[in-house]
């Protein structure tokens, strides 16, 4: 349901409720019962003491909880408080407000605390509102402390003042969370050095201007699963439409930016893994599977032909192989996605400790996709193009900042690195090269010969100036890059891995195309060559139905030449280059994907080092 119902809905409730009856019996006239916002201030007024909440029927998903707190509250003042009355002022009050507005019904302007009865009978309906703010956890803390002290003559209940103190602690917090900043944690190492693992910091979303939230009704002060139970943390009976509060400005060139995943519309379920997330790239792990699949039916005659036939047969007959799939992969994907659709875990990734079956596909919308963190190197407009690990914008080479990191190596005949300790305290690297993690490692068995390291520019320097070596970049060139080179069907198949994911585009993260990125408003002519850039956005962010055959481009059942944006589009890299999925893997982020700028780091802590103290209140550039 749109959330603009809920909100018409809101405005009829005092209708419903025929509160201009009942609004006498508390010293008010009937008129103002029917003004609309001005019933709900004069309600809150009565029943709270607090008429300036009625603001917070403002707020998408705050405003059905303050909705119910109005209703409870209302309800009570005429003596309604019990489990049973304060369930149906909480879901369905007209009843009761029928009741109200009944001769004879007495409006009480306060509580009668002292009264033990009376107590007694809203104890089980406290509890209920309690439950409602923070199961169990609520009801610990409140029966604990009501264990261990004496409630005071003629004062609430502990139940009863735990239960408003949680509600409203928690509305104050969803509020801050939703529209003002919210705490993220680093969670993997694609921004390093700039962001390190274990950084823990501050989104502000008034920089570009506060979400309204798509699903509102949700779980308090959770993202998109409930932490220990591994459920969702929200409801789709209220939904509402992209929409964005004014800002302190626009997204920009180089900022920081946190986003909800672009691929993240549907992931997959896995209980093993944290946030029970198999992994958020749903289209990749299907087309990984789907090639899997193509293999595994073929491979008694691979395997037969890799034994009896010499090396150049079998490279030629390969070679075939593959290009066989990729004239036609449909088949094999509709399998995977069968097998995934059906809970089963995809055969490559099948291991001894795997599990008979995943917990199935997850459709999220799009306020509730994985948060990422990576910094905006393009924006509306822009034409980018990588060039052996260099990023151009707009034909220059783009700004290289302090922290970037790149990935180097040298032989190791030539030089031989001191270790863990000695290496961090000179060049700040929390890792000897022996040691697997990005900052500074081994080539593994890629290149078992050679060091890989991975630097920013200053690093770079200082290392090739102490130890007399020159370090080279790692490149993944393009196989286009040498014109007497005929690409293989394995180079094509290649090519899936990274954005748009067709076989006869030819990108890697160190080589990337030339392209341009999408604004609003503007159009492009589409075609079957070109097509592969636009797919997501005509579909999955657009909603817009594609269809490509013979005769051409079919945009929501009409041939089309031309396609006209309605979002503006940015295309962002994590920092540290060569171990980030970004931009270059998943595409384009929409601009209501984007959640906010990454400002400060307010702690840092490294599982190596402990607390990092330098970093600690760190404004990010």
């Amino acid at each position: 349901m749109n959330i603009l119902y809920f909100y018409l809905f809101l405005l009829v409730h005092p209708y419903l409720g025929m509160w201009w009856k009942s609004f006498p019996k508390a010293g008010r006239q009937s008129w103002e019962a029917l003004i609309p916002g001005y019933n709900y201030f004069i309600v809150f007024k009565l029943s709270c003491k607090k008429p300036f909440w009625a603001l917070l029927l403002a707020f998408p998903g705050i405003h059905l909880v303050m909705w119910a707190t109005a209703n409870v509250s209302y309800i009570r003042r005429f003596g309604y408080y019990s489990f049973t009355d304060t369930l149906q002022g909480i879901f369905f009050p007209y009843y009761l407000m029928y009741k109200c507005t009944q001769e004879g019904e007495i409006f009480e302007d306060e509580t009668n605390w002292s009264n033990s009865a009376e107590r007694e009978t809203r104890k089980w309906g406290d509890h209920v509102a309690l439950f409602l703010s923070l199961p169990i956890i609520g009801h610990v803390v409140a029966i604990g402390i009501d264990m261990v002290t004496r409630d005071k003559p003629g004062t609430k209940s502990r139940v009863k003042e735990w239960g408003d103190s949680i509600l409203f602690a928690l509305v104050a917090a969803s509020i801050i969370r939703t529209y003002v900043f919210e705490p993220f944690q680093i969670p993997t190492g694609s921004m390093e050095k700039t962001l390190l693992v274990g950084d823990f910091l501050f989104v502000n979303k008034l920089a570009y201007g506060s979400k309204v939230p798509v699903t509102p009704l949700s779980y308090p002060l959770v993202h998109n699963t409930v932490p220990w139970v591994n459920m969702k943390s929200y409801s789709g009976l209220e939904i509402g439409d992209y929409t964005r509060l004014p800002g302190f400005g626009t997204v920009s060139r180089y900022d920081v930016v946190v986003f909800n995943y672009p691929s993240g519309d549907t992931a997959v379920y896995d209980p093993r893994m944290p946030n029970g997330l198999m992994g958020h790239d749903y289209h990749g792990i299907l087309n990984n599977e789907a090639y899997y699949q193509y293999q595994k039916a073929n491979s008694a005659k691979l395997q037969s032909l890799r034994k009896n036939a010499s090396d150049s047969t079998f490279n030629v007959y390969y070679d075939s192989f593959c290009k066989a799939y990729i004239n036609n992969p449909a088949p094999w994907r509709k399998i995977a996605r069968e097998r995934l659709a059906n809970g089963n875990f995809p055969e490559y990734m099948v291991s001894d400790e795997t599990p008979e079956a995943h917990g199935g596909l997850i459709y999220r919308p799009v306020d509730k996709r994985e948060n990422y963190i990576k910094r905006c190197v393009g924006i509306p407009g822009d034409t980018l193009e990588v060039i052996n690990a260099v990023l151009y914008v707009n034909g220059k080479p783009a700004e290289v900042g302090e922290n970037q990191c790149l990935q180097y190596e040298v032989d190791k005949s030539i030089v031989e690195f001191p270790g863990a300790s000695e290496m961090y305290e000179e060049y700040g690297l929390e890792n000897a090269p022996n040691q697997t993690r990005m900052d500074f490692k081994d080539a593994d068995i890629r290149n078992p010969n050679k060091y890989v390291l991975t630097l920013t520019e200053g690093e770079k320097n200082k290392i090739e100036k102490d130890f007399n070596i020159k370090l080279n970049l790692v490149i993944e060139a393009q196989y286009t890059d040498d014109s007497s080179y005929i690409a293989t069907g394995e180079d094509l198949i290649a090519n899936i891995n990274y954005f748009p994911k067709d076989f006869y585009i030819n990108n890697t993260p160190t080589n990337f195309s030339k392209f341009v990125i999408p604004k609003k408003g503007v159009s492009v002519s589409i075609h079957a060559n070109n097509i592969a850039w636009y797919r997501r956005i005509i579909t999955a962010y657009e909603g817009h139905s594609l269809e490509e055959k013979k005769e051409g481009i079919f945009i929501d059942g009409k041939k089309s030449s031309s396609y006209t944006f309605g979002m503006n589009y940015y295309w962002l890299m994590g920092d540290n280059r060569y171990n980030s999925a970004d931009s270059r893997v998943w595409g384009f982020v929409p601009e209501d994907h984007v959640v906010g700028r990454a400002s400060l780091v307010w702690f840092s802590k490294s599982a190596y080092l402990g607390v990092r103290w330098e970093r600690l209140f760190k404004w990010i550039e």
